[in-house]
């Protein structure tokens, strides 16, 4: 969420920045609502401080026996007291327009995020490794899995539809273990609090990192049987959304209070499931296991001053690659431009790990992406911290995967696959296999 202040005090640099992000000027429009808003307010605060001042000259005009002049005092207190609920229904009414066109904006870019309409524009940062020489021609890790029995995409349609799979055996640990070995270094390594949250939050904690209202449709969400002829309004108001990323629960543990600068930066992490609707990706990515309904996560969120966010930012995203590291697997880290980046970021890092089995020769797919948002989240939020002069300010917010934990898996099974069909394991998995070194076909 922006504030209006800011844009007040300099609607040109808040126009540069949504030019940066391929929006039309809307400080204008902006500045015209909250002009109404402020006018509102000042006719309000007048007529009470009146309608304050009338009552104590009423008592004194009584007192001097000037019943005329307390006469015409009480005719202009009822008077107040008739027009003032509509003075406050007008900055009510202003109030609400301003946050909803404040709510519909995107973050702005920082000054270093490189200039772009879409992906073409991202820049390459660095590269990790390199691209893997095999005797045969990778298979993807749907033929993979398919070969193997263990990876079933007719049974998840039976049960769910479309963009949902069934892992069985080998291929279940598999991603149970990168699922652990990833929470086990971002804990006893990295620093990061282990947290189980919700699955199923509320629309104002949607709201706080940025899922509403913008993304409603992207949302899966869960309503109680008894509300399911309820008006629309209704289910709104008591409906539950699957969360997309636990970036939305991790995130919003902070909301509605003021933390104590010196625990920070908090630092949370979470494996859980995550639930989306894809509504924008029609069409997308419909083979295999790159975009799912349901998939398995690794998040890392940061709570940090804003004097350190920054800092935070690079070091969350060498916690994300040291995964990828460990795992031996090729990578590199492109930096979003303007136009590519997510509604409530910054600047951000994408980590694409490459995958030989997709395409014609393999391809780099996203498995992490590492934001900063500065304040954007924390006005949403109503999330501050206070320094040592005691005066509350706002946070800054911080949130990547670390990783994305059915994409890792498609690595691992595409990168560590064998021309036998094989998928060998990789050594720092082993021990969370139980010693299993490669998995295979039950003969």
């Amino acid at each position: 969420m922006h504030d209006i202040k800011s844009i007040r005090d300099n609607p040109q640099a808040f126009d540069a920045g949504l030019k940066r992000r391929g929006l039309a000027p809307l400080s204008a429009a902006l500045l015209a609502i909250d002009e109404k808003r402020r006018a509102a307010i000042l006719a309000s605060e007048q007529a009470q401080a009146r309608r304050n001042a009338a009552s104590k000259e009423i008592g004194e005009a009584k007192k001097a026996k000037d019943d005329a002049r307390a006469n015409r005092l009480m005719a202009e207190v009822a008077e107040l007291k008739t027009t003032m609920p509509e003075l406050e229904l007008a900055v009510k009414t202003a109030d609400d327009e301003l946050a909803k066109e404040l709510a519909a904006i995107p973050n702005l870019p920082l000054g270093d995020v490189p200039e772009g309409a879409d992906e073409h524009g991202n820049v390459q940062r660095h590269v990790y490794g390199k691209i893997r020489n095999y005797a045969f021609a990778p298979k993807p890790h749907d033929d993979l899995g398919g070969a193997l029995g263990y990876m079933d995409f007719e049974a998840a349609a039976k049960l769910s539809g479309a963009r949902f799979v069934v892992l069985k055996k080998g291929l279940a640990r598999l991603e149970r273990a990168i699922g652990q070995f990833m929470l086990d270094l971002h804990t006893n390594e990295h620093g990061y609090t282990e947290v189980n949250p919700p699955l199923l939050v509320r629309n104002d904690v949607m709201f706080g990192t940025g899922q509403l209202p913008k993304f409603e449709d992207d949302q899966f969400w869960a309503i109680k049987g008894e509300l399911l002829a309820a008006p629309d309004e209704r289910l709104k108001t008591e409906r539950l959304g699957l969360i997309p990323t636990a970036e939305v629960s991790l995130t919003n543990l902070v909301r509605e209070s003021i933390v104590d600068e010196k625990e920070l930066p908090i630092r949370l992490t979470a494996l859980t499931p995550c639930f989306r609707a894809e509504a924008g990706a029609a069409g997308r990515d419909t083979r295999g296991m790159i975009r799912q309904h349901q998939f398995t996560k690794v998040e890392l969120v940061s709570i940090a001053t804003p004097e350190t966010s920054r800092d935070e930012h690079e070091r969350m995203l060498s916690c994300a690659e040291e995964v990828l590291r460990r795992l031996d697997l090729h990578y590199r880290v492109m930096t979003l431009c303007s136009g590519d980046m997510g509604f409530s970021a910054q600047k951000t890092y994408d980590i694409e790990v490459w995958m030989p089995g997709q395409g014609e020769g393999g391809a780099y797919r996203e498995i992490s992406s590492c934001s900063v948002c500065g304040d954007f989240q924390a006005r949403r939020m109503d999330a501050r911290s206070r320094g040592p002069d005691g005066k509350p300010r706002f946070v800054h917010t911080l949130n990547g995967s670390g990783t994305a934990v059915g994409r890792a898996l498609i690595a691992v099974m595409e990168t560590y696959q064998q021309e036998d069909g094989s998928i060998a394991v990789p050594a720092v998995l082993q021990s969370y296999m139980g010693g299993l070194k490669t998995i295979e076909r039950d003969k």
